[in-house]
This record gives C-alpha cells, sequence and structure tokens, in this order.
C-alpha cells in the first residue's frame, strides 16, 4: 500500500521544503512526503509507518525480524535476524528504485553488541566497500523482547 501526502499547515510545509533541499516560499510542487506501508496491518496497529520518502531523501523506519503479522521469526538467532532486516530494508529501498549503494546513514540497535560485532563483516556482502555512516548502539531492549536487532536507515536517491 502506497499513499502520498502534502504536509498540512504552514510548518509542515516549511518542514517539507527543509527535507527536500526546497526554497521559496512555498512547497516544492509534487515533493510532499510519500509514505510506504511495508506491513501495512501491524504498522497501523502500531501508529508507524516503514519509510517516508521526500524528494530525493528516503527515511526507513528500524527493520526487525517479523513475519507478515508482526511476530518476531528468527528467535535467538542474531544471524538470520540481521538477513531478515536487510531483506526487509531491500524490498523498501526497490520500491523507491534504490540499493543499498543509495544509503548514506545506517543506525543499528541491538541487545547484544558482542555478537553484533562477531557478524558485523556480514555488511560486506550488503554494501562492498563503500558503507554509510551511521551508529552502532547497545540497548536494554527493542520493541519485542525476541527482538536483537534494528537496523534502520536513510538512502538519498540519485538522479538517473
Amino acid at each position: 500500500m502506497r499513499t502520498r501526502s502534502v504536509v498540512p499547515g504552514a510548518g509542515g510545509c516549511v518542514a517539507a521544503m527543509v527535507l527536500a533541499g526546497c526554497s521559496g516560499g512555498g512547497c516544492c510542487v509534487g515533493e510532499g512526503p510519500e509514505v510506504f506501508k511495508l506491513r501495512p496491518q501491524v504498522e497501523d496497529q502500531y501508529g508507524y509507518v516503514h519509510a517516508i520518502r521526500v524528494g530525493d531523501r528516503l527515511m526507513i523506519s528500524g527493520a526487525v525480524s517479523m513475519d507478515d503479522r508482526g511476530r518476531p521469526t528468527a528467535v535467538g538467532d542474531l544471524s538470520q535476524q540481521m538477513r531478515n532486516c536487510y531483506a526487509d530494508l531491500d524490498k523498501v529501498l526497490k520500491h523507491y528504485g534504490c540499493t543499498f549503494a543509495d544509503v548514506v546513514v545506517e543506525n543499528i540497535y541491538t541487545t547484544n553488541m558482542a555478537a553484533f560485532l562477531e557478524r558485523a563483516a556480514y555488511r560486506g556482502g550488503i554494501y562492498g566497500t563503500r558503507f554509510p555512516t551511521g551508529t552502532w548502539v547497545e540497548v536494554k531492549g527493542l520493541a519485542l523482547p525476541e527482538f536483537m536487532i534494528e537496523i534502520e536507515l536513510e538512502a538519498h536517491r540519485r538522479r538517473r
């Protein structure tokens, strides 16, 4: 499901202009936020969207290892949870005509940094030799106790 909306109100217009890199007295025509829901039923239940695109900027909410009903998958298996997260992120990127080469920020939240660091080389298969900026943070917990990792991205769509 894909919806498109324009940020309402003058304050929202300014926010849309800043996010889209617009200038001038009004919002960029046709550059309002475009919302993408990977799992609409789950996202609506919890009140979030998986991605928002404004202009060439794509912000992707943290991906976790879940099925289409929002149930955790690969419980206890950090390596598989990572693969599941990147598979979902790839779906979102592709929806917008992007690849991991377009990713400029990757933030990783994990409940076990030592275990993540042992598996971090997996990212080389995702990014090759050009990694994005980002932050890795060990957290006490994520949305559900079975989640061991959450990965959020920001991408910049290159003009083709």
